[in-house]
């Protein structure tokens, strides 16, 4: 099914379906607005569709806004994924994918919801390079990253970052020593916590630290990435991003 979205001066949006049938709505999903282009979209195909059992609505969201809000941090503040996942459940959808969500909480608090891998997109960063050692950044990202590495056959170095009288360390579980090295994480809001990981794994030998990240953000220390990590790579999830220092896969949005 196509349909045209309009965007009012006012922010506000609204929809005009262009045929019917069954619904697939891709987004990036990484905005309030593009919540509500998904409910404006959705509430015309429901009017269309009141008495039409034999169709279905499905949502890919390639990524996830307020995802890494996934728990009430501190007492008296907004559980901010449930507000979101409230919000796309209302709308009844049959089918929601979601692109690597950063926690299960996501898939557990959305109905009918299932994860899309970033095991193909990690897969070519791998090939790209020729077969580099995977990295895990951290205790969170350690599980994920093992199921890729075992696929791969491809070897695994753990790293977590401590905190020592108040003073961030990095810890790194392995050799490295005349390796290239592939961090491997979700997302990257910043690129301060990568671009110390990859001094530290340059220290300890490596000949070379790349990065791929799912959902590309970048809202800070961009710039900074580029004095210890060689190349990046991930999706356009978040953005487009036109850099050489950068390598996307681009979805289908």
């Amino acid at each position: 099914m196509t349909y045209e979205i309009k965007t009012f001066k006012d922010g506000q949006v609204a929809t005009k379906l262009l045929d019917s049938g069954d619904l697939h709505i891709k987004i990036r999903g990484n905005s309030y607005e593009d919540l509500f282009k998904i409910a404006s979209i959705k509430e015309a195909w429901d009017a269309q569709n009141t008495l039409n059992k034999n169709v279905t609505a499905q949502l890919t969201i390639y990524c996830l806004i307020g995802q890494r809000s996934d728990r009430r941090f501190n007492k008296n503040e907004s559980f901010d994924l449930k507000v979101i996942c409230d919000f796309i459940n209302r709308l009844n959808f049959d089918k929601v994918y979601i692109l690597h969500p950063h926690s299960a909480i996501s898939l557990a608090l959305i109905n009918n919801s299932e994860k899309i891998s970033h095991f193909n997109y990690v897969k070519k960063a791998f090939e790209t390079i020729r077969n580099p050692v995977l990295v895990s950044p951290d205790a969170g990202a350690y599980k994920a990253t093992h199921e890729i590495a075992e696929k791969l056959n491809a070897d695994l170095v753990p790293s977590n970052k401590v905190r020592v009288d108040g003073i961030p360390q990095i810890s790194i579980q392995g050799s490295v020593k005349g390796k290239n090295c592939l961090i491997v994480d979700d997302l990257a809001d910043g690129g301060r916590t990568f671009k110390f990981l990859a001094e530290a794994l340059k220290q300890q030998g490596a000949l070379k630290v790349f990065l791929y990240v799912t959902h590309a953000q970048f809202n800070y220390g961009f710039e900074e990435l580029k004095e210890t990590i060689n190349h990046v790579y991930c999706t356009n999830s978040y953005k487009d991003i036109n850099d050489d220092f950068v390598t996307q896969y681009q979805l289908s949005i």
